[in-house]
């Protein structure tokens, strides 16, 4: 079997990482900058972190930061726009996964005009051109997206999101610097670092996994199980631990794909705006508890990552549910709620479970798996 990793060019890492954004782009010769951020990241003077860079070198910009938490195609299209009319010849995107999703399809549209259906972007694009050259500055972590071939947009119309998977809009360039995640609040910091750990189970256990990936997800599960308490608490050594357990969850399953629970996640997330960690959070246990029939024995290693105590000596059976329980409680530590009650409706759980099983990332799951059986998974949690 052959294994594809795709990464970026080059990426930087740790405390004042930002301060390569502009060598990068002026020693290419690019000119002007399409900055893609979210207004909350504007409102709170995170995204100045960078502009300021750029207006003390000189080096032109213009702000676009018409971007939903679960970015849609309007916020695409609009964005598209915008790049052209500012005559931009290069993005920096600062934020998590809604700027950075944002950015990758507008610079692929940009380059591939062919695809302004942002539609036919779902799936695996055949796009011939590579996006727009892309700096992506991460401030949360957890998404990874700078460091991934995937992004994910939503269809208001249709009520669902839908995953491009490209490997046309990976960041040439990814910027990860601690500094830059530091005023995100505790709430958004535990449901991004259990989105990167699910990220790093997930991809641990998924079908398409090999001897790469699987190097890359054991070590982000062990840094985010030592971290993320941490950066929750905003600790220097937390945030550093977190910035670089999640992109190094990010190299591994975005070249070998998810599972059940990130498909699960996503119509949670269209259809109620649930913030994609909290879903991804509550539905991990979910998720490896169906999928310890065919999958449990490569638990150990998981649980063993994230320091359960005497694992070795447990049976495989006691591996999986030491390992299972310890994701519980970092969830809850980090003040997850354990069940969907409050966010699912009944009502909307056959539309959620076919929404699941279309979903790009189901395929790639362990168990082979059905709408019914779903639909079961959804119920368990009310």
């Amino acid at each position: 079997m052959v294994s594809r990793i795709v990464l970026n060019t080059i990426s930087y890492h740790g405390h004042g990482a930002i301060e390569n954004i502009v060598p990068e782009l002026t020693s290419r010769g690019y000119k002007k900058a399409f900055v893609c951020s979210d207004p909350d990241l504007v409102k709170f003077g995170v995204t100045k972190k960078v502009t300021d860079l750029l207006e003390v070198a000189g080096f032109a910009y213009a702000l676009y930061s018409e971007i939903k938490p679960n970015p849609t195609i309007q916020n695409v299209q609009d964005g598209v726009k915008a790049f052209q009319e500012a005559q931009a010849d290069c993005i920096v995107t600062i934020g998590g996964g809604s700027s950075m999703d944002t950015a990758k399809a507008i610079g692929i549209i940009i380059n591939n005009p062919e695809f302004a259906d942002v539609r036919s972007l779902e799936g695996v694009a055949p796009t011939k051109k590579h996006a727009v050259f892309t700096i992506a500055v991460p401030t949360t972590a957890g998404t990874a997206a700078e460091v991934t071939i995937n992004y994910v947009i939503t269809d208001v119309e249709k009520k669902r999101k839908f995953v491009c998977v490209d490997t046309n809009d990976i960041p040439e360039v990814a910027v990860v610097d601690p500094d830059m995640m530091a005023s995100m609040p505790k709430g958004l910091t535990a449901a991004t670092g259990m989105d990167a750990l699910t990220h790093a189970i997930e991809g641990y256990i998924t079908k398409g996994h090999c001897t790469i990936s699987d190097m890359f997800h054991l070590e982000a599960i062990r840094l985010i199980s030592e971290n993320l308490r941490g950066a929750v608490q905003n600790t220097p050594e937390g945030r550093e631990g977190m910035a670089l357990g999640q992109y190094i969850a990010g190299m591994g399953f975005s070249n070998v794909g998810l599972g059940i629970v990130h498909s699960m996640a996503h119509g949670l997330s269209a259809l109620y705006d649930t913030p994609h960690g909290v879903a991804c959070a509550i539905l991990l246990p979910v998720g490896l508890e169906y999928n310890k029939s065919v999958a449990g024995e490569r638990y150990r290693a998981v649980g063993k990552a994230m320091g359960v105590e005497g694992i070795d000596a447990m049976s495989d059976a006691e591996a999986a549910d030491a390992t299972i329980a310890a994701v519980k409680k970092l969830s809850a530590d980090v003040g997850i709620p354990s069940n969907l009650q409050g966010i699912l409706k009944e009502e909307d759980i056959q539309f959620l479970a076919e929404s699941a099983f279309a979903d790009a990332c189901c395929p790639g799951n362990p168990r082979d798996t059905s709408v019914e059986e779903i639909k079961e998974l959804y119920k368990s949690q009310l």
